[in-house]
């Protein structure tokens, strides 16, 4: 197992990963939140071919230097493409994707980090189904998410409580044996299989969370739900081969 910078002395620097399409509402004062949380980190932004004025915004984060890399996908590709194009750029000793939207909360991010500082876990899951507060929405919703992670443990044999959140920090020498294919939200149920298959640690702590609704932009719909259910079968029955397991 790899020793953490922290354990030999240094702090951990983040690597955050902002995906966004059409988030022009909320993009600069999620990256103002971050900004205020005060971790040593890098804010990478990826526009996935936005139509609302996201990538303009981010051209000006990125002059401004209140992010340290915006990229931009010609065509829209989806979330899953965004965070590998990001993921390959990131050089922060962990990363983490946070959502464009305000349904994360940034100041949850020092203490997911701890279990990784102190040298217990390669990976920690931000679990909105413990004891932390959060927005009542839709019962079906949480529904959903239960029963896909509830799938998901059958195969991975992980007792996770929320496999779909958005808050997984993982080390990023890690992060980047992993051999990722997903483009659209099969990214979560890919990243969890593989960090199971790798053996990886993983620790799940309660964070806050402020579900939106779909007036307020949220994109995710039933459809991606019963995908899911697939990409389950398909990145837990069908791993692909190689060394990326050992680390």
């Amino acid at each position: 197992m790899s020793t953490t910078p922290a354990s030999s002395g240094r702090p951990l620097r983040l690597s955050v990963v902002v995906p966004a399409y059409n988030e022009s509402g909320t993009i600069e004062t999620v990256v103002a939140r971050l900004r205020e949380i005060g971790l040593p980190m890098e804010i990478i932004a990826v526009d996935d071919c936005s139509t609302d004025g996201t990538g303009a915004i981010i051209d000006r984060l990125l002059a401004e230097g209140r992010i340290e890399k915006g990229l931009k996908h010609p065509v829209n590709r989806g979330k899953g493409a965004a965070l590998r194009t990001a993921f390959a750029e990131a050089t922060g000793d962990v990363v983490v994707v946070q959502d464009a939207d305000l349904e994360y909360n940034p100041s949850d991010l020092p203490m997911l980090l701890e279990p990784i500082r102190r040298g217990e876990a390669d990976a920690v899951f931000g679990s909105r189904f413990q004891s932390g507060p959060r927005r009542v929405l839709f019962f079906w919703h949480a529904v959903g998410n239960r029963l896909l992670t509830l799938a998901s443990n059958v195969f991975t044999n992980l007792n996770l409580s929320d496999m779909e959140t958005c808050y997984k920090l993982i080390r990023r020498d890690l992060l980047q044996r992993l051999p990722l294919t997903s483009d659209r939200f099969g990214f979560e149920v890919e990243i969890t299989a593989r960090l199971s298959q790798a053996n990886a640690r993983i620790w799940e702590l309660p964070i806050t969370y402020s579900g939106r609704t779909y007036a307020e932009g949220k994109k995710i719909t039933w459809r991606d739900g019963i995908a899911a259910f697939f990409h389950i079968l398909r990145y837990n029955l069908l791993p692909p081969g190689g060394d990326w397991r050992s680390h």
